[in-house]
């Protein structure tokens, strides 16, 4: 099992949107940008755990858990031309883009701030989220941070 965190601004798309969603689960889809596509495509898997983080807000921080839901699939907006992400590039035949679903699996009480985590950036090391310039919208976590992180909510 592997551990992730993904982005979200919250007035696109938030932890109260997926909440909302049937069986509180949805398709984290429209990710443009090749190293996030690759961890999507080639490295994530059903039931891995997940870190939902809402990004560009007053106070960033981690918001819920959730779950991979299904294997990787394309994203169908690249081959739409109606569609704000589309990509004439991207050929259904040999697809660009993919997405996975994602399940909710907990909404947090109390969210893990990013000033929090970054409070403890000797412990959590090379973690992408605090990693000067990483702004990736999809990003592995260790499971010594998931572990680490998981005990600051009781802080």
């Amino acid at each position: 099992m592997r551990h992730w965190l993904v982005k979200s601004e919250p007035n696109v798309f938030s932890v109260d949107d997926l909440e909302a969603c049937p069986d509180q689960t949805r398709w984290w889809k429209h990710v443009r940008n090749y190293q996030a596509r690759n961890f999507m495509r080639d490295d994530m898997q059903i039931g891995d755990r997940v870190f939902f983080y809402h990004s560009n807000t007053d106070i960033p921080a981690i918001v819920g858990l959730a779950e991979i839901a299904s294997e990787p699939y394309p994203d169908p907006d690249a081959f739409d031309p109606e569609a704000k992400y589309y990509d004439p590039k991207s050929d259904p035949e040999n697809p660009r883009w993919f997405l996975v679903d994602i399940r909710l699996t907990t909404k947090l009480d109390q969210p893990i701030s990013l000033k929090t985590i970054k409070a403890h950036s000797e412990t959590l090391g090379d973690l992408p989220l605090i990693r000067k310039g990483n702004r990736l919208s999809v990003m592995p976590v260790t499971s010594e941070q998931w572990d680490y992180i998981m005990s600051l909510r009781a802080a």
